[in-house]
């Protein structure tokens, strides 16, 4: 009987020494720019030990450690993976404070160091410290708009690397979120009637970020907003509906798109097959999200990137905001007059200047005091 009962607990601590070892294997993540050269020089052997601490949360030691090995030996052949590993720890250790120190650390070697593919690295990493503070579209854009601004510049500083594709996508997903901020300020302009500001946001925004997931539901509430302002704005809501056709030609707004367009008896467009094959790439290679994703969605402070699009060239430059139509234009001025400011040459033959005598010939004379005016 002792036998039989001192089994299972013999199991169930087996069990426990299995699972702790597990979880601190878990808790160990590996270094990804290791030397593999196997060498006793002092310098690699610093390093070798920096990584150890890095990989075991030791950070501050880590990078005592790597300050050593640069201060002590500046001419090492490791002195570059050095600096890239100070800003790494950095971006390990986590938190405000140290996402601010990796961002200064990548700038730095980047600046040092420009030639090096991990210079691309760096920028990519730098794009990352933004995204993972990036929040919801209803919230600050703050880092949405700085992890725009870093994706894009490894694009342009470093378009052969092997970081482009994925920084690519990032830069996709980054997109959607500031389009979906721009989104839901036109729509709540929309709402409450103020049509030549949802005009003017909305078309931006779509001319803007083509790729964006809901830029045919733009474009319809853009028809719909310069249809409510008025004959004048006719041709600009037919061109709005004539963009969904067009531009978006597997939209659930196609179909009403054309009859609106008909009944304004304007031209209905064929579906540009460039875009035909971009939205059926899309629908085939959509995000599966479970069911309870949206329900979950609420408590996370990341925001949804699973609808952003998976292919086409992003936008390569800052939305830049613009003057709704409403506001009239500098060339239109009450009267009919003109509001330009011009300069041009005075005639100067008939001048007073050159008619009168000189004042300054014969100067007036003082006053005298008023005490002498009194006598």
């Amino acid at each position: 009987m002792m036998k039989m009962r001192s089994l299972p607990v013999t199991l169930l601590v087996l069990l426990m020494a299995t699972i702790l070892a597990s979880s601190c294997g878990f808790r160990r993540k590996k270094y990804e720019n290791p030397i593999d050269k196997d060498t006793q020089q002092p310098d690699k052997v610093l390093f070798d030990k920096a990584i150890k601490d890095i990989e075991k949360g030791r950070y501050e030691v880590a990078r005592l450690t790597l300050n050593t090995l640069m201060n002590t030996y500046d001419t090492s052949e490791f002195l570059a993976k050095a600096k890239l590993a100070i800003a790494d720890s950095w971006m390990r250790e986590g938190g405000s404070h140290a996402l601010a120190q990796a961002e200064a650390e990548y700038k730095d070697f980047i600046l040092f160091y420009p030639t090096m593919e991990e210079s691309a690295e760096a920028q990519e990493k730098v794009c990352d410290i933004h995204l993972r503070q990036m929040e919801k579209p209803d919230r600050d854009l703050t880092h949405a708009l700085r992890a725009e601004d870093e994706c894009r510049n490894l694009l342009l500083q470093f378009p052969n690397s092997q970081f482009a594709p994925q920084v690519e996508q990032k830069l996709r997903n980054i997109q959607e979120v500031i389009a979906e901020a721009e989104y839901r300020v036109g729509e709540y302009y929309y709402r409450r009637g103020s049509f030549p500001s949802a005009a003017n946001r909305l078309e931006s925004m779509v001319n803007h970020y083509p790729l964006y997931s809901n830029a045919d539901e733009a474009l319809w509430l853009v028809g719909d907003a310069y249809g409510k302002l008025g004959a004048r704005f006719r041709d600009q809501s037919a061109i709005a509906y004539q963009r969904i056709v067009r531009d978006y030609p597997l939209s659930e707004y196609v179909e009403p798109a054309k009859k609106i367009l008909r009944e304004m008896e304007k031209e209905v467009p064929e579906p540009d097959p460039v875009a035909v094959a971009r939205m059926q790439f899309e629908l085939e290679n959509a995000s599966k999200t479970g069911m309870m994703h949206s329900f979950w969605g609420m408590f996370r402070k990341s925001p949804d990137t699973h609808t952003a699009a998976k292919s086409g060239k992003p936008a390569m430059t800052a939305l830049r905001p613009t003057i709704p139509v409403s506001v009239p234009s500098a060339e239109v001025v009450a009267g009919g007059g003109s509001a330009d400011v011009t300069v041009s040459t005075v005639d100067s033959s008939n001048s007073a200047l050159d008619t009168q005598p000189d004042a300054r010939a014969n100067p007036p004379k003082p006053e005298p005091p008023k005490e002498q005016k009194k006598q």
